[in-house]
Formats: C-alpha cells, sequence, structure tokens
C-alpha cells in the first residue's frame, strides 16, 4: 500500500480528497500542524506528497524545497493559482506534477497513480507494514518510526513481520517459533522469550512500549490502529 501526505489546509478539499484516495487502496495522512510540515512528513515517511501551494506559515514552495533537501519522493502541487509563472516554479523547486483547483477527482487520481509508477515500477516492490505510527518496510527489512530508523537483527525482522502481518490477531508461540526457526527440531521456548524480550527492550528506546503484547500462555499480539 501506498503512502500518501496530503497538506491542503481546506478542510473539506482535504477531508473529501483523503477519503476517495483511501477508496483506492491509498494509505493518506492529512498535515495536521502546517508549522511542521516537515516533522510530520519525516513521521509519516511517505512515497508521494500532494502539496498546496497557499499555506498557512510557510507556502507549499518553502516545504517542497526543505523536502528536496533530504528526500527525492515524488510531490504533486494542487493550486488555484494556475497561470504558468507559479507552474513553472513549481516544477522548479521540485514538484512532478501540478494540478489546478477546481479539479476532476478522477483526473487527479489519474495522475497520483502515473507519478506513483514512474516513481516505483522499476525499483523493488514496494510492500510496508503498519501499526501505532512504524512501518516496517519488507523490501529491506527496515522498520522506523517518528522520523528514525530502528536496526533490526534477522530474529526481530522475522518476529515484526509476523506479528504487524497479523495485526490485531494473537499470533501462538508456536507459529512464532516456526517463522524464526523454520525447522522441526524442538527449539527451547525460553529462546523466543529471550528473542522478544531483546527487541521490545529496542522498540521502548525508539518510543514504542508496549508494541508487543502478551497473551500470557498464547503468544504476542501488535494491536491494529
Amino acid at each position: 500500500m501506498y503512502k500518501v501526505f496530503l497538506v491542503e489546509d481546506d478542510e473539506v478539499i482535504a477531508s473529501h480528497l483523503a477519503d476517495y484516495m483511501a477508496s483506492w487502496g491509498l494509505q493518506v495522512r492529512r498535515a495536521a500542524d502546517f508549522s511542521r510540515v516537515l516533522e510530520e512528513f519525516r513521521a509519516f515517511d511517505p512515497q508521494l506528497v500532494l502539496m498546496d501551494i497557499g499555506l498557512p506559515f510557510y507556502n507549499g514552495y518553502h516545504w517542497t524545497r526543505r523536502i528536496r533537501a533530504e528526500s527525492r519522493v515524488p510531490v504533486v502541487f494542487l493550486s488555484s493559482a494556475s497561470d504558468r509563472m507559479n507552474i513553472v516554479m513549481a516544477m522548479d523547486m521540485g514538484g512532478d506534477d501540478f494540478i489546478a483547483k477546481p479539479f476532476d477527482r478522477e483526473v487527479l487520481m489519474a495522475k497520483v497513480q502515473a507519478v506513483l509508477r514512474r516513481a516505483y515500477d522499476f525499483q523493488a516492490p514496494l510492500t510496508v507494514l503498519t501499526a501505532r505510527g512504524a512501518v516496517l518496510n519488507t523490501a529491506d527489512a527496515s522498520l522506523s518510526y517518528g522520523g528514525q530508523r530502528v536496526e533490526l537483527t534477522k530474529n526481530d525482522y522475522r518476529i515484526l513481520e509476523t506479528l504487524m502481518a497479523a495485526k490485531g490477531r494473537v499470533v501462538p508461540r508456536e507459529e512464532l517459533m516456526e517463522r524464526l526457526w523454520q525447522t522441526d527440531s524442538y527449539v527451547d521456548e525460553n529462546t523466543l522469550t529471550v528473542n522478544v524480550a531483546r527487541l521490545r527492550r529496542k522498540l521502548g528506546s525508539a518510543g514504542l512500549a508496549d508494541f508487543i503484547v502478551t497473551k500470557k500462555g498464547v503468544g504476542y499480539l501488535v494491536e491494529d490502529e
């Protein structure tokens, strides 16, 4: 599922657009604090940004310049100021496309899909699992949360992948042990307990306390958002 960060201060437009893109299977997060757009961008780590130009505090050009200083993520501008100067400036600032308001939602969605195809079709498949703001990228076995990357061992990754893929469901200890060691040979259950405890400490240090919940006598759970 691709993640789209929507930076739009018109509540009606933002709400309708977010709902519409979600109906197409995109994960959409709307900017909440327009003085902290870059921080929210880092925390969400999206694959596409939809950026309005006229915003409170700083305009969309300012935030695109800040994003471009650290990321090549595609940025599509939205604006009612669709004169030639604004379009040229948007492209010069690193924009990948420009959509004039008012726009047809289907046209916008077609442009969004085209930008995503151009940006990602010829790269490794991008698959992510999310829970409580944490993002596990299965393409490179990395975990990110709050703008920081959490280093994972092979077993850390396998535990998180299993639990996050089953988000909201208790995963039995036996299922986790089979996923980790993939063997019919007997493995001491304490080995799993040690691995989970070590991972919990790592997650807690990154701000993800109680991310993995124990269901005594059954298994482990990552709760749904």
